[in-house]
């Protein structure tokens, strides 16, 4: 037999489809009136089961508005009923977030809260990996560089090679040479929320991605005892970035000074963009203490996203498009 609540959903849908606006924006409103008696009565799963199906098919009618404001009741009765992020409850929400249209206003608010709720509700102090996955790679597909990284940065093992080809698509509109700063965008972030394998994938996927892509790159395969290190001649920041990598592994502070000494001229060049990043690196990685901040929580994330990308790097447009980050001038790549 069809419960009540699923008889008021169908009810409701059916209005959505053959409705005319004003129609549809009645359903949202009875919607609405609905949910809040279930959620008074603490009947959480009606709450949930109405807010989920009708703010989808109003997004799937084009009310993005109305939907939008559905799906974020939708999240505050999670909230309420304190229900924790699991596999139905991320796939509910992440179902309404694929059928927001890019351009949707409460689109942003819809993100801000189903993070944070999975913040509050969740094991993970900065979101849920998945959640922020999906919504990171939904921001790249738009070229929407500075919001995807921030979700990116947070995400699953599979996040790193999304982050990189957004990077990478970055750079195939800058100059050949500044390579390695795109890479960085990707590989300091991770390093400086103690991601270290996020770090290396991303390392690994930006240089197979720039070797396919510049088939006349010289590079230099360099193999030790310890370790087998690829070099770039005409890329020294690259160089930088992966003896970087190893030396987070060994932990050396003696190691990490001899690295920023070899390639301090290159990166002066930078004008400061890597300095903030790298010191906060050497205290984490290598006990290298630096200049106290009045903030170093706020001094951190904004090296990492405000005020310019890592440490004054400068922030990502809303589309990638040609510009000239600055960095140290190479050849060899066509």
């Amino acid at each position: 037999m069809t419960s009540k609540i699923d008889r008021i959903i169908a009810r409701l849908q059916k209005r959505i489809a053959e409705g005319q606006p004003e129609e549809q924006y009645e359903a949202q409103q009875e919607t609405r009136l609905v949910a809040a008696r279930y959620t008074k009565a603490e009947n959480w799963p009606a709450a949930v089961d109405i807010l989920s199906s009708v703010s989808q098919a109003l997004l799937k009618a084009g009310q993005g508005g109305s939907g939008g404001d559905l799906a974020i009741l939708l999240v505050d009765v999670y909230k309420q009923s304190k229900q924790k992020p699991d596999a139905e409850s991320k796939g509910r929400l992440l179902t309404c977030l694929r059928l927001f249209d890019s351009e949707e206003p409460t689109r942003k608010k819809f993100i801000k809260e189903m993070i944070d709720w999975s913040k509050r509700l969740g094991d993970y102090p900065a979101g849920d990996p998945e959640l922020h996955h999906v919504v990171g790679s939904l921001y790249a597909v738009e070229h929407e560089v500075e919001e995807a990284e921030r979700h990116l940065l947070y995400g699953t093992k599979d996040s790193p090679e999304v982050l990189v080809r957004l990077e990478y698509e970055w750079y195939k509109n800058d100059e050949s040479h500044t390579a390695p700063i795109y890479a960085a965008r990707a590989i300091l972030p991770y390093l400086l929320l103690a991601n270290v394998r996020a770090a290396n994938a991303s390392y690994r996927a930006f240089i197979s991605t720039l070797r396919e892509g510049n088939k006349s790159l010289v590079v230099q395969d360099v193999s030790s005892q310890s370790s087998d290190v690829r070099i770039f001649p005409s890329l020294p920041l690259l160089n930088f970035l992966s003896l970087l990598l190893l030396a987070v592994q060994k932990g050396t502070p003696d190691l990490y000074r001899q690295l920023r000494a070899k390639y301090a001229p290159h990166i002066n060049e930078l004008g400061g963009a890597w300095d903030t990043a790298l010191e906060m690196i050497a205290e984490m990685y290598f006990n290298i203490q630096r200049p106290r901040q009045s903030n170093p929580l706020m001094d951190m994330m904004g090296s990492l996203f405000g005020g310019g990308g890592l440490g004054g790097m400068g922030g990502a447009p809303g589309r990638p498009a040609a510009r000239r980050v600055e960095g140290p001038a190479a050849e060899g790549l066509d």
